[in-house]
C-alpha cells in the first residue's frame, strides 16, 4: 500500500486518553438536533470604522486575472485593502474563474502597505459602493441613499463587511500601487471637467465638447465613462465616439424600417434632439455579475448581452468619470474572488482553532480544511466527497482498532455497537456541534445578488461569537438550514484533510481536538490456545496464498478461519473479533491506495471506486477464486449454504472481484474470512496496514480502476433522475422473515413515472436490484 505523507509509527507515539466509550454510551446524537445554524463571516472582514480616524494603514495585495481566452476587452488588476495581514498561504494563492468564454486565473501577491487618510477612505468607499451597486443592481434609485448615509457618517462604529476593492494603477501611473484618478469618478462634476483631460483631440467632424445631461463635457472625459439615460433608465459604458454617425445618420433595426435616429427618438420617446449634428456615442450594456466559480459553466463565444448600441450625447448623464470599460469589466469578477477569499479564511480560523494548542508539528495548507467543509451544493470544483469517503475509512479503522485493544473480553457485538455510538452520523454531528463547526460548513451556491458590498452599512451589524480553545472571535452573518448529515460529512471530510497531508498524526489530533480519544499505540493481543494450528489447517499453504506471509502466531490464522458454529475447548474464540478488526483495516487499506494511486480523480470517483471494491460481494467472490471456503472451519449447515454460494458464483464472470453485477446476496462467511484474515495478519504484524494490504491484494485483484470500474446503479439512478428532473419520492423499505423488501417511485410533472419493488436478502442489494431495472426501463424506451 502506498502510504501517506506521514504514517505514523505506533511506538512513537504518545499514547492518548482511552477511548471515551463510556462517554460514548450516553449516545451523544440521542439530543434533538436544530438544523437551524449559524453562518460564520470571518473576522479579518469585518471592522467598526470611525470616520475621526486622522489615518488607517492597510495592507495591499495584487489581484492579477490573467484570461485564458481572446476578448476585446482587456482585464485589468484589483488592489484589495485589508486592515489585517493575510495568512501567507492565501496571500499567495491561485484559482481559476469559470467564464463564459473560457477560464480567468487568479493571482494574489502581497504588494505594499500603506496609510490613508479619512477623506481617502470615505472617496475608496464612495467608489467601491457606487461600482458594486452598479454592477450588482444595474440601477441608481438606492445607490444615492447609501452614499448620503455614508456622508453623513451614519451607522459609523458597527462592525460590519469592511475593506476596500480598487483599480490598480498602471506600471506608468506608479509609484501608487491605486489608480486614484479612477477612485475618484464618482464624484464627477461638469464644472471641473476642465481640471482633468486624456487626449483631446477630438475625432473628425466633431467639436472639443458635447452636449450632454451634465452640461458640456470634454470629449476625452465621455469618451471612458459610465453613463446614465433617464429616459431608459439604463446604465451603459462609454468606450468611445462614432466618427461618422450623428443624430441624423439612418438606424436600420432588423425586420423594421429605416430612419433616422432624430426620428426614432421623436417618435418612440417623445424626444426631440436638440443637438443632431453631435457625434453618437458607442456604449456597452454593463456587464453582469454572476457566480464564476461554478464548475459547470460552459464555455461560449458569443455574449450578446454586450454588443455595442449608439447613444446620443445629450441624452446621457455622466455617473463616472474617468471609468474604462476594462475596468467596469474586472471588477465584474470580484464578488466571485471575495468570496472564495472569504471561504478560505474560513478555513484558517477553523484551522487555526484546531491547530492553537497543538504540541505536534502539524501542518496543513489551508486549501484543503476548504475542500473539507465545502458540500457540492456549492457546485465548486472542488468539495468534500473525496476527503469524506477517506476520512470515513480513518476514523472507523482508528475507533475499531482502540475498541478492539481496550476490550478484548467483547465479542463483535459489544465492539460493533461501542463503534456505532462513536461513528455513527447522529454522533458525529454531536461531535461537531460541540466544537461549533456547522458555522463554517459552505452549503450554498454562490448567489452575488446576497453578497454585501464592503463599506456598505446598510446590511446590519453582526453578532460576535467566541470561538473555543483559542478564544479568537468570528462573526454571524445569520442563520441557515444545515443538516445533521453534513455536520457529520465534515468532520469525515475534516479527518481526511489533516490525513492526506499531516499523516496519520495529524489525523488523530484532529479526532482527540473533536472529542474522539483514540491512540494507534500497539498493545498486545492476549489469546490462550491449547491446539496446534497445523492439526487443524493447513498453515504453509494458507500463508502462500496470502503472498507467503509467514505469521509469528500461527493460532491467529487458525482464529481467522473458525466459525462460531465450530467451537471446540481448545479454540478460545471464533473469526468474529477478528473480522471486526480486519472489515475497518482493509477498508482503509484499499481507499488509502486508491486515493494515493488515482490523486488527480473527481471527488464522486473515489466514493464509487470505493464502494465497488469494499464490499462483501466481492470478498465473497475473491474467497471462492482462492478456494478458501476449502480451509474454513465450520458445522455441516454452513458448509451447505457456502456450498450453494459456490454453486451461484459459477454463473459469473471470475475475471474481476470489484462492482456491482450481482443481482443474488452470498453466504456472509465467505465476505467475513476475507476481513477476519485481514485482522489476523494486522494483529499479527503489530498493527502493519501495508502488510495486511500487500498480503490480502493477490486475492483481490485486478484491483478496480477509473477505468474499470462499472457504474454505480444507485448513483446513475439519482443522477439520470435529476437529469431529466424526475423527482424522486421517499423510498418505502423492510425486512421481514430474513427478507428485505425495497421500494422505489418517480414522479414527473406530479404524475408518477415509475414504480419498482425489488426484495433480497438485504437492503443494499434489493436497493441495487430496483435501480438497475429502473434504469433499464428508462434506456429500454
Amino acid at each position: 500500500m502506498e502510504p501517506l505523507n506521514r504514517e505514523i509509527d505506533g511506538t512513537q507515539q504518545q499514547s492518548a486518553a482511552p477511548l471515551l466509550v463510556e462517554e460514548a454510551t450516553q449516545e451523544p446524537g440521542s439530543e434533538p438536533y436544530d438544523d437551524e445554524q449559524p453562518s460564520y463571516v470571518p473576522a479579518e472582514l469585518v471592522k467598526p470604522w470611525c470616520s475621526n480616524d486622522a489615518s488607517a494603514l492597510y495592507h495591499c495585495y495584487l489581484i492579477e486575472m490573467k484570461p485564458n481566452f481572446c476578448y476585446d476587452i482587456p482585464v485589468n488588476d484589483i488592489v484589495l485593502g485589508m486592515r489585517s495581514e493575510l495568512d501567507c498561504d492565501i496571500a499567495n494563492m491561485t484559482f481559476d474563474l469559470e467564464v463564459g468564454r473560457g477560464t480567468i486565473t487568479v493571482n494574489f501577491k502581497k504588494a505594499a502597505e500603506i496609510h490613508l487618510s479619512s477623506e481617502q477612505v470615505l472617496q475608496c468607499r464612495r467608489f467601491q459602493i457606487t461600482i458594486f451597486g452598479i454592477l450588482l443592481d444595474h440601477e441608481l434609485p438606492n445607490l444615492g441613499k447609501v452614499l448620503e448615509r455614508l456622508c453623513l457618517g451614519q451607522n459609523l462604529g458597527n462592525e460590519s463587511i469592511d475593506y476596500l476593492l480598487l483599480p490598480a494603477a498602471r506600471m506608468h501611473q506608479r509609484p501608487s500601487i491605486i489608480d486614484w484618478e479612477c477612485v475618484t469618478s464618482v464624484s464627477f462634476r461638469c464644472e471641473e471637467n476642465s481640471e482633468y483631460h486624456v487626449d483631446c483631440s477630438p475625432p473628425k467632424n466633431c467639436s472639443g465638447a458635447l452636449h450632454t445631461k451634465n452640461g458640456m463635457v470634454c470629449t476625452c472625459r465621455i469618451q471612458n465613462s459610465l453613463v446614465y439615460t433617464p429616459h431608459t433608465g439604463l446604465l451603459y459604458c462609454i468606450t468611445g465616439l462614432l466618427d461618422d454617425m450623428n443624430g441624423n445618420s439612418l438606424l436600420r433595426p432588423k425586420g423594421r424600417r429605416a430612419r433616422s435616429y432624430k426620428t426614432y427618438y421623436e417618435e418612440k420617446h417623445g424626444i426631440k434632439l436638440r443637438f443632431d449634428q453631435q457625434l453618437l456615442l458607442k456604449g456597452k450594456h454593463i456587464f453582469k455579475v454572476q457566480n464564476y466559480l461554478k464548475s459547470c459553466r460552459l464555455h461560449t463565444e458569443r455574449d450578446s448581452c454586450h454588443t455595442s448600441v449608439e447613444l446620443p450625447p445629450e441624452l446621457c448623464s455622466i455617473v463616472m468619470s474617468p471609468l474604462s470599460v476594462s475596468n467596469l469589466y474586472s471588477f465584474s469578477f470580484v464578488p466571485s474572488i471575495m468570496h472564495r477569499l472569504e471561504s478560505l479564511l474560513l478555513a484558517v480560523n477553523l484551522k487555526r482553532m484546531v491547530l492553537d494548542r497543538c504540541t505536534e508539528n502539524v501542518t496543513i495548507p489551508t486549501i484543503k480544511v476548504l475542500e473539507a467543509i465545502t458540500t457540492k451544493h456549492c457546485k465548486e470544483n472542488l468539495h468534500l466527497e473525496s476527503l469524506e469517503a477517506l476520512g470515513d475509512s480513518f476514523l472507523k479503522y482508528a475507533a475499531s482498532q482502540q475498541l478492539f485493544k481496550t476490550y478484548q473480553n467483547d465479542d463483535e457485538g459489544d465492539l460493533t455497537a461501542k463503534r456505532e455510538k462513536i461513528i455513527s452520523n447522529d454522533a458525529l454531528c454531536k461531535f461537531g456541534c460541540d466544537r461549533k463547526l456547522p458555522g463554517f460548513i459552505r452549503n450554498e451556491c454562490f448567489d452575488p445578488k446576497s453578497w454585501i458590498i464592503p463599506g456598505d452599512y446598510s446590511g446590519g451589524s453582526f453578532l460576535n461569537e467566541e470561538l473555543p480553545f483559542n478564544k479568537r472571535n468570528i462573526y454571524i452573518r445569520g442563520r441557515r438550514k444545515v443538516k445533521s448529515k453534513r455536520v457529520a460529512d465534515v468532520v469525515e471530510a475534516l479527518i481526511g484533510a489533516f490525513l492526506s497531508t499531516g499523516g496519520e498524526i495529524a489525523a488523530i489530533h484532529f479526532m482527540n481536538w473533536v472529542g474522539i480519544k483514540v491512540d494507534l499505540v500497539h498493545t498486545p493481543y492476549e489469546r490462550h490456545f491449547q491446539v496446534q494450528p497445523e492439526k487443524l489447517i493447513d498453515v504453509r499453504h494458507l500463508e502462500s496464498l496470502l503472498n507467503n506471509y509467514s505469521f509469528r502466531h500461527p493460532h491467529l490464522l487458525l482464529e481467522a478461519l473458525t466459525h462460531r458454529s465450530y467451537m471446540l475447548p481448545q479454540i478460545p474464540g471464533c473469526y468474529e473479533r477478528l473480522e471486526f478488526l480486519g472489515d475497518a483495516v482493509l477498508d482503509y487499506a484499499i481507499t488509502v491506495y486508491l486515493y494515493n494511486k488515482y490523486p488527480g480523480m473527481s471527488p464522486g470517483v473515489l466514493t464509487d471506486m470505493r464502494s465497488a471494491s469494499v464490499n462483501n460481494n466481492c470478498y465473497a467472490l475473491s474467497a471462492v477464486k482462492a478456494r478458501l471456503h476449502e480451509h474454513i472451519l465450520a458445522s455441516d449447515n454452513v458448509h451447505s449454504n457456502i456450498a450453494n454460494t459456490v454453486n451461484n458464483f459459477e454463473r459469473l464472470s471470475m475475471e474481476s472481484t470489484f462492482g456491482w453485477e450481482s443481482d443474488t446476496s452470498f453466504c456472509e462467511v465467505l465476505a467475513d474470512i476475507i476481513e477476519s484474515l485481514a485482522g489476523a495478519i494486522f494483529v499479527d504484524s503489530e498493527y502493519d496496514k501495508n502488510a495486511v494490504f500487500q498480503s490480502i491484494r493477490p486475492l483481490l485483484e485486478p484491483l478496480v480502476s477509473p477505468e474499470t470500474m462499472p457504474l454505480n446503479p444507485v448513483r446513475e439512478f439519482h443522477d439520470y433522475c435529476q437529469k431529466m428532473q424526475y423527482i424522486m419520492k421517499k423510498p418505502v423499505k423492510s425486512i421481514q422473515n430474513g427478507v428485505a423488501t425495497r421500494t422505489i417511485e418517480v414522479e414527473a410533472n406530479g404524475v408518477v413515472k415509475y414504480t419498482y419493488t425489488s426484495t433480497a436478502s438485504n437492503n443494499d442489494t434489493a436497493k441495487r436490484l430496483a435501480c438497475k431495472e429502473f434504469l433499464r426501463l428508462s434506456k429500454g424506451n
